[in-house]
């Protein structure tokens, strides 16, 4: 059989990133898939090649491996180093190619199970010698993988989604503190195995939407807040919105524009400790006043000349 190119497949080179190769595959994943590809076979046929190409170059050890051997594959097949593989084939059966956004949903490609090339199975999923396909044999079901992405608020609070996998309704819980790029693993979950072996397991990752005005840092919140001359100038109160409701919050006499002030406890909660909160940083800009009358005017002149004495 022909040494396949995986790099070339998704069109990256081999110095690619695996942000790089990730971005690739899935653009062409999108492209490819066969919820926008009705009974094309040929766009089919492609997508079942990018995702081959991706379950290899997007696990740092099978593309470790893979580069080891490159075209010298037989070579490493026949000498008994390439080992067996792990299974699993990331872009199959949960991952949501329309985005899953705050309103959840999950979609499950609803072709064959899909089979990876002579190629991919002689360099991972066989050993030396053992027939391609041994009969009565167990093999553990592919795993799942897909992506659910939440509003910070959802984070901060927790939130459940209903999510069908296999056509089987799953309720999804995720606790408060739930971070951006986190992996929540459903055991058995993903697809069946063979003659009575485990199904494999579904991998969702948590993607946290970015917020309009809090920047989230670990457990921590950054945000801004106006405050007028005066109060900056005289002390006084301000309000801050937090993920709690709005408090008031105390602004020191002499407050300088850009001055950061630390809420405690206002921040995110640690995930699993849903006692235990970052902090929230508020940084202040002083708004000017504007429009100021001929009186307000030389009130400040007269300010100034004092200062100046």
């Amino acid at each position: 059989m022909d040494y396949k190119d995986y790099y070339k497949t998704l069109g990256v080179s081999k110095t690619a990133t695996a942000d790089e190769i990730k971005k690739a595959y899935r653009k062409l994943a999108v492209k490819y898939h066969p919820d926008k590809n009705k009974d094309d076979k040929q766009a089919e046929e492609k997508f079942k090649e990018v995702s081959e190409a991706y379950e290899v170059l997007g696990d740092p050890e099978k593309r470790k491996k893979y580069d080891a051997f490159g075209e010298n594959w037989q070579h490493a097949q026949a000498s008994g180093t390439a080992g067996q593989g792990t299974g699993g084939f990331g872009g199959f059966g949960g991952f949501d190619f329309g985005g899953m956004g705050s309103g959840g949903g999950f979609r499950n490609y609803s072709g064959d199970e899909p089979t990876f090339s002579e190629f991919f199975e002689m360099l991972f999923g066989r050993r030396p010698g053992e027939p391609k396909t041994a009969p009565n044999a167990r093999r553990k079901g592919h795993d799942y993988r897909s992506e659910l992405t939440v509003t910070l608020q959802e984070a901060y609070a927790g939130t459940e989604r209903l999510i069908d996998v296999n056509n089987q309704k799953l309720r999804l819980k995720l606790k408060p503190g739930v971070a951006d790029g986190q992996v929540i693993k459903l055991k058995e979950k993903g697809a069946p195995g063979t003659n009575g072996a485990a199904n494999g397991d579904l991998y969702i990752t948590i993607r946290v939407a970015d917020d309009s005005y809090f920047d989230r840092q670990g457990d921590d919140l950054y945000t801004d807040i106006a405050v007028d001359l005066y109060t900056a100038v005289l002390g006084g109160k301000a309000t801050v919105a937090t993920l709690k409701g709005n408090i008031k919050t105390d602004i020191p006499a002499g407050t300088e524009h850009g001055k950061v002030l630390r809420l405690k406890g206002m921040g995110m909660p640690v995930h699993g400790q849903p006692d235990v909160f970052g902090d929230l940083y508020v940084k202040v800009q002083v708004r000017m006043p504007q429009n100021l009358t001929e009186v307000e005017k030389n009130l400040f002149r007269q300010l100034a000349a004092m200062r100046q004495n």
